[in-house]
């Protein structure tokens, strides 16, 4: 600061630079404004920097105030700032003296009263709910016996005890604890990344799946149920493929999880409650149901029995069934003597009338018989055989005369057909001459067509191809312009020319030496 009492000042007020005044204003604001609150409405939200800090401001209808929230306090905070929410601001003003503006430095955030939360829940339930995360067609049944259950809920409080000594009452079961923060700042993500950890372990891993989840807290304000309003824990939740049971606060509380969860319980223990039956019910209702099936087993064989003994006497007795087959026995018994004694009776009339024929001069004529009828036999057998030797033996001499005789024959018939491919060979020669003069006199009589369709021949009787500079032939005037070069071909040969407009051609073109030009020389056309 420069002397108030300068001889060079024309008059007597202090003078200050720019540092100085800008620090001047900073200590007066901050010393005037050390703490203030201030309500307002969120604009120009877009969430933490990158430093962890947070800018935006607060307005009303007739004023704007910027606003920072360094990154040590923003981690502190119950609830995120969000766009457009009226909330009440407690901090120190202080100015910034590179930009000669001012800011409230927030060291706390709270809603501007439950209204404005109640107001922004709503506004997320209808639009989680247009999305279809609160639907009754996406809620899964609770499985009656679960072999797992998971709790994400504090490790530390009252909660998990009274779930733990609920289950234990009821039905004791392997019960898996996620611990996460239930309420500050992160709380949110924890309880997601919790629902989302239980759904991503393996049916058959290490840690067990969860048969069934329950998230957890105890009562408390709004403002300490918040995390459990959040959007990403309601996401988490609709999507779990676990059946999921919310328990948060009492039963008078509700937060938007309730809404995506399959199961609302009242109060954690009711949570528990759910989760499991009761043993001692099970067992005396098990026992109950064999009871009933026990009865059930003696009523059904007492009736069986008394329809089997009423079976039984409608059946005929013993001696019934058995008289009749026992009479046919007693006959056939009386019978039996009497038919052994005529059957031994008719075999030996039979034995002596076969045994009559049995002499021994039938046999020794027999014999005889059979005797001459096998040399007969043998006689014919020699004579056949020896008639197949001759047989074969005027086959070997035939073949051996054959085989003697054979190259005589394969000499003649050698020279037979060296003579015969002789003459198909002349043969061949004949007719490849009369048809290449054939087909010579065909060749001529089609170059004689074409030399007389050429149009050479025309030429010949006075008449001319026009040609452009392409040498394409010109068939009308109207193609041509005044001046173009074109050429002229005669039967003789070709000449250059230039067009004119009218029908004469130029004097000049008339006092041109009349020499033929050289005939182009036409190669043959085949």
């Amino acid at each position: 600061m420069s002397n108030l009492f300068d001889s060079d000042s024309p008059t007597n007020l202090a003078e200050y630079s720019v540092s100085e005044l800008s620090g001047s204003i900073k200590r007066t604001v901050e010393t005037a404004f050390d703490q203030v609150r201030v309500r307002g409405e969120i604009s120009g939200y877009r969430g933490p920097h990158s430093s962890g800090h947070a800018y935006f401001a607060l307005k009303d209808d007739r004023a704007r105030i910027d606003a920072v929230i360094w990154k040590t306090t923003f981690s502190r905070l119950k609830f995120r700032p969000e766009e457009g929410m009226e909330v009440i601001a407690t901090g120190k003003v202080t100015t910034f003296p590179g930009s000669s503006k001012y800011q409230i430095v927030i060291e706390t955030l709270e809603p501007a009263g439950a209204g404005a939360l109640m107001a922004l829940i709503e506004e997320r339930k209808r639009k989680l709910g247009a999305e279809g995360l609160f639907d009754a067609a996406r809620k899964k049944r609770l499985p009656f016996m679960p072999k797992v259950i998971g709790v994400v809920t504090s490790p530390t409080g009252a909660v998990i005890r009274d779930i733990l000594h609920r289950i234990s009452d009821r039905f004791p079961v392997h019960v898996l604890v996620w611990p996460v923060k239930v309420q500050g700042e992160g709380s949110g993500e924890e309880v997601a990344n919790a629902i989302r950890g239980f759904n991503g372990l393996e049916p058959a891993g290490a840690v067990p799946r969860p048969d069934v989840l329950i998230v957890a807290r105890g009562g408390g304000s709004l403002e300490d149920l918040w995390s459990f309003n959040d959007e990403i824990v309601v996401r988490a939740a609709a999507e779990s493929r676990i059946p999921l049971i919310s328990a948060v606060g009492h039963e008078t509380d509700w937060t938007l999880i309730d809404y995506a969860a399959d199961v609302r319980a009242p109060t954690p223990t009711g949570a528990a409650e759910m989760a499991v039956p009761v043993k001692a019910e099970l067992d005396a209702q098990l026992a109950a149901l064999a009871a009933r099936l026990q009865g059930c087993m003696s009523r059904q064989m007492d009736q069986r029995r008394q329809s089997v003994r009423g079976l039984m006497r409608a059946l005929p007795s013993l001696d019934q069934l058995l008289a009749l087959p026992r009479r046919r026995f007693d006959e056939a018994a009386a019978g039996l003597g009497r038919g052994l004694e005529l059957n031994t009776v008719n075999k030996r009339r039979g034995f002596e009338r076969v045994a009559a024929h049995l002499r021994p001069d039938v046999l020794s004529n027999r014999i005889a018989e059979r005797r001459q009828r096998l040399n007969e036999r043998m006689l014919r057998a020699e004579r056949m055989v020896e008639r197949l030797i001759d047989r074969s033996t005027s086959r070997v001499q035939r073949a051996e005369a054959i085989l003697a005789s054979l190259p005589a024959r394969l000499k003649t018939q050698t020279d037979r057909s060296r003579e015969r491919l002789g003459n198909l060979s002349r043969h061949a020669d004949t007719a490849i001459r009369h048809q290449l003069t054939r087909a010579r006199a065909e060749l001529s009589a089609q170059d004689r067509v074409l030399q007389s369709l050429s149009y050479k021949n025309v030429l010949k009787r006075g008449y001319a191809v026009i040609r452009d500079d392409e040498d394409k032939p010109v068939s009308q005037a109207a193609g041509l312009s005044a001046g173009a070069a074109v050429s002229i071909e005669f039967a003789d040969g070709r000449i250059g020319a230039v067009t004119t407009e009218g029908g004469m051609p130029p004097a000049s073109a008339k006092k041109r030496s009349a020499k033929p030009a050289e005939p182009t020389k036409q190669g043959s056309l085949f």
